[in-house]
């Protein structure tokens, strides 16, 4: 998440049409591709050291989603990297096929190859997604090209999670924020930029950050928002621990220090956020959140605690009475 406080972004992330106001205005390409003039043709580094051309091997007649990244990131990039494999999974094996992710790291010094690897394993990376690295000023100017790039006073992470999404095919370019609805991001990948040639109106999905407002659900929002790209409930660990009966062994005020600033136990040496940094190997992000919203987060964990446990219990009973 960027580093405003979003205070009424329950509300406007519930309209994804809002996205449109990112639309780029790219210089425009020939249908046929021909047109590679916008697209600096660089040589990057993909994370098996294989040496590629920006336009002619990654972007040329395809489908295409780019991120700027860094590994050593503590803020916006873990979860961006989270957000993007939901995406990811979402477009299940049309990625890699007529769909392909891009992330380029914006500090390539450090994130060599092995380092780009070991990235994509602590996020569940599926075939399809390609991490790229290279020399730092040709990534500067096709961050610039793009309209990726931020001055890295920007912010404390020192870029801005922009998300880049066209088909160079047909010249179609949007950029919108990394951190977006997850559902949302795949549509338009997947089905508005080659014109819903794979529209499956059975395969939609109405996801906690896409519900009708007739509904809404604001503890179940700001979780599938910003939690659920990291964290289940009762389904076991991801990227980061299930917090099934967490609001059991922690303190509400350890919980809500952990989701609104993780990063400052870990400066105080707390022994538990140590402990799930050396465990899971991902620095949590901060997500910025109000002390109010943090309590819904908080009640939307114990309410599906609470009910997950009673329907264990009545299936333990049930089985009991019918031995």
């Amino acid at each position: 998440m960027s580093s405003k406080n979003w205070k009424n972004a329950a509300f406007i992330s519930l309209i994804p049409i809002a996205i449109f106001a990112f639309v780029i205005a790219a210089k425009p390409v020939a249908a046929n591709g021909a047109d590679s003039s916008h697209f600096p043709n660089i040589e990057l580094i993909t994370q098996d050291g294989k040496k590629v051309h920006f336009y002619d091997d990654l972007v040329k007649g395809k489908i295409v989603a780019i991120d700027l990244i860094y590994t050593t990131c503590h803020y916006a990039c873990p979860l961006e990297t989270a957000r993007l494999a939901q995406v990811q999974r979402k477009l299940g094996d049309r990625v890699g096929k007529d769909v392909f992710f891009y992330s380029i790291s914006i500090d390539p010094d450090h994130d060599t190859p092995e380092v780009l690897r070991a990235y994509m394993e602590k996020f569940h990376v599926r075939p399809g997604w390609t991490f790229l690295t290279g020399k730092k000023e040709d990534i500067i100017f096709l961050g610039r090209r793009l309209g990726l790039y931020t001055d890295p006073s920007v912010n404390a992470d020192g870029h801005i999670p922009h998300l880049l999404i066209g088909n160079e095919a047909i010249g179609q370019w949007i950029r919108s924020s990394a951190l977006d609805n997850p559902s949302f991001q795949a549509r338009m990948i997947g089905d508005f930029l080659d014109n819903f040639k794979h529209d499956n109106p059975a395969e939609q999905v109405s996801s906690a950050d896409g519900s009708p407002m007739q509904n809404f659900d604001k503890g179940k929002y700001l979780f599938g928002r910003d939690c659920i790209a990291c964290h289940t409930i009762g389904h076991g660990d991801k990227v980061g621990p299930d917090l099934m009966g967490v609001i059991h062994v922690r303190s509400r005020q350890w919980l809500t220090q952990i989701i609104q600033h993780p990063d400052q136990l870990l400066e105080e040496k707390d022994p538990t956020a140590t402990a799930l940094l050396k465990k899971y190997n991902v620095r949590m992000p901060n997500i910025y959140v109000s002390d109010l919203d943090a309590g819904y987060i908080i009640r939307y964990i114990e309410e599906q605690t609470a009910a997950q446990e009673k329907q264990a219990s009545n299936g333990n009973a049930t089985k009991a009475a019918n031995q």
